[in-house]
């Protein structure tokens, strides 16, 4: 059984935030999930409290590219449950871009959800947590964000900006007593990466997602990054020279 009374869960809806939130449950957690569109949570709640679980889960609406929904959601939270142990920062986007597809927009978007949408709730999360001199949060991100690949030029830009963010906040949320977990996966068979039209390698599936992705939070790691074989992969083509790393991801592009 988790060590966490309380958590929330922004994109929890469905993918791996909703997995997350069903394990959790199902071990006794009490998970309030939260996103746009409210029938979607509630369909998800009904599903998950229809299952064997100890614990419990409800929704919260909230669009976190909507400074003003994040704090009435925030403050809806801390009312109705109290101030959660575990804040998993999920909510996300993703769309394919192209030479032939480049639009500005796709950018703005992406850079609103997956960026902006986190930073807005960590403005509710930080000082509440930081009062109370505990508390921990997961930011998801991606190993997209690990360098430039091919079609992900806006959805790996966001994912980017997010690992440097939380590399910057580490060091001063600890001090306050904060933990702050980077959790980078690779492809995870959900909703939004059906909309891939190439190849994933190491794919897998949302409950071992789910899974490493709970057991690193409950070891407190930094990085919490899956498939280990993709990770290291991807890590040691960061160290190649330029020269040879674009050879390699040209081949990407030639093959989709």
């Amino acid at each position: 059984m988790s060590s966490w009374q309380t958590v929330w869960i922004t994109g929890g809806g469905s993918g791996i935030g909703l997995e997350v939130a069903r394990q959790l449950a199902k071990s006794g957690v009490d998970v309030v999930i939260s996103g746009r569109n409210a029938g979607k949570l509630q369909q998800a709640c009904d599903e998950v409290g229809a299952g064997n679980i100890s614990g419990s889960i409800h929704p919260l609406p909230c669009d976190v590219t909507d400074l003003d929904s994040v704090k009435a959601a925030w403050e809806s939270l801390v009312e109705t449950y109290g101030l959660p142990d575990l804040v998993l920062l999920n909510a996300g986007d993703h769309q394919p871009i192209s030479l032939d597809n480049f639009d500005p927009a796709i950018f703005e978007r992406l850079m609103k959800v997956n960026f902006h949408g986190v930073v807005n709730c960590l403005a509710s999360v930080i000082p509440a947590f930081c009062q109370r001199g505990q508390g921990h949060i997961g930011v998801v991100a991606s190993v997209a964000g690990y360098q430039g690949l091919p079609t992900a030029a806006a959805y790996g830009a966001s994912k980017a900006a997010l690992i440097n963010a939380s590399e910057a906040l580490y060091p001063e949320l600890k001090l306050k007593g904060v933990d702050l977990s980077l959790i980078n996966p690779g492809f995870v068979r959900t909703p939004l990466t059906d909309k891939n039209t190439f190849e994933m390698p190491f794919l897998i599936d949302p409950e071992p997602a789910a899974a490493r992705i709970i057991s690193g939070l409950e070891k407190k790691q930094f990085e919490i990054a899956f498939p280990t074989r993709f990770v290291i992969l991807l890590k040691l083509l960061k160290r190649l020279p330029y020269s040879v790393y674009f050879k390699l991801t040209k081949q990407l592009i030639t093959k989709s």
